[in-house]
């Protein structure tokens, strides 16, 4: 009882913050700062980028960090026990995650980037804006979902577990349907870096994280929430300051090239709401509550964009297409995903009973 206690209280977060809610505001200040600097200090910012040992940018390798860590110290590998207790939502969720959401968008992405819309899009960037785009989708969201569930009154130990098993699988999964999904696309798939970068960006901070998760637990539950409050703010501050340094070096191509985002963040947006869609549907067809049916959805839908946008630095650079595709996802993020809330939250008389019948 105080065990299921403890891993309710570590699974539900409380609701965003003004900081969060308004991420979208914050990463378009990002971008006009960003680009601002760009023009007025090329020379600091093309010196930044050299700041690199074997294909790792420096001063990005040490924001992503302090990104990703706080992040995963949410997650407890030990809720993977409470699996079997919701199978068919935890099955749902690993089908929607990894056997189609990658896939689904690698074609969302050939459909629109390398036909329908390759024609506004610059002919040298296409493959790398389709990569971007699969990096997105192979990374399931690991801390906002902690949000979304929250918010829609999401079962918190189903929340926690599905995401633990979640990372789990990345740390085997995210490399190599990354590289069959790029070889499909006919992009050249630079293996060492992307082993670099999952070994960089998921499992050093995966052990990292959970090193000090045990050091800090030690301490007390109360002891955990106050270190988890104190730290929290540096991923949403690490991952500003990378988008600044992102859009520094990006600025020039948007300024010529402003109809850019908003096509990448079509297939993006499609994504979003199909996966969500099929997630939620599913678990309604199999019985599944309404309270794991919402997490199940929500983690579809979102992604780990941390991950995604240092991985796209770490295997295509700071200018790439692959970049500036990732960087879409974070703009567009909150908004959408508060929209799929609404929906979800508005639709549980109709869901629970589908669900009963």
């Amino acid at each position: 009882m105080n065990t299921a206690t403890l891993n309710v209280r570590k699974a539900s977060p409380a609701p965003m913050s003004v900081f969060e809610r308004y991420l979208t505001v914050w990463v378009f200040l990002c971008i006009v700062v960003g680009i601002a600097l760009g023009q007025l200090l090329p020379d600091l910012f093309q010196a930044i980028g050299h700041m690199e040992v074997a294909k790792v940018n420096l001063p990005v390798g040490l924001l992503i960090w302090v990104m990703i860590i706080p992040m995963l110290l949410k997650v407890d590998f030990a809720s993977l026990s409470q699996v079997s207790q919701h199978w068919k939502g935890i099955g749902v969720t690993l089908f929607v995650n990894w056997a189609v959401k990658p896939f689904s968008m690698a074609l969302l992405g050939w459909v629109f980037v390398r036909h329908l819309f390759a024609p506004y899009l610059p002919a040298d960037q296409i493959d790398s804006y389709i990569a971007g785009l699969i990096l997105l989708a192979a990374a399931p969201c690991t801390a906002m979902v902690f949000v979304w569930s929250r918010l829609t009154g999401g079962h918190p130990l189903f929340t926690l577990s599905q995401v633990a098993l979640n990372d789990a699988i990345m740390v085997f999964a995210f490399a190599p349907i990354v590289a069959l999904l790029l070889g499909m696309s006919s992009i050249i798939v630079p293996w060492d870096t992307l082993i670099t970068s999952v070994v960089l960006y998921i499992v050093i901070p995966v052990i990292l994280a959970q090193m000090l998760r045990k050091v800090l637990m030690a301490r007390g539950p109360a002891a955990f929430d106050a270190a988890l409050a104190k730290i929290g703010p540096w991923s949403i501050t690490a991952l500003l300051a990378t988008l600044v340094l992102l859009f520094a070096f990006q600025g020039k191509a948007i300024i010529q090239e402003p109809l850019v985002i908003a096509l990448l963040a079509v297939p993006i947006l499609i994504q979003v709401f199909f996966n969500s869609a099929l997630a939620y549907w599913l678990n309604r067809r199999l019985g599944e509550s309404h309270d794991v049916a919402c997490p199940s959805a929500l983690i579809g839908a979102s992604n780990f964009f941390e991950l995604a946008v240092a991985a796209a630095i770490s295997l295509f650079g700071f200018e790439s297409g692959a970049a500036l595709a990732t960087v879409v996802g974070v703009l567009i993020e909150v908004p959408v995903m508060l929209l799929v809330v609404r929906v979800v939250n508005q639709s549980k008389g109709w869901y629970e009973q589908g669900a009963r019948g």
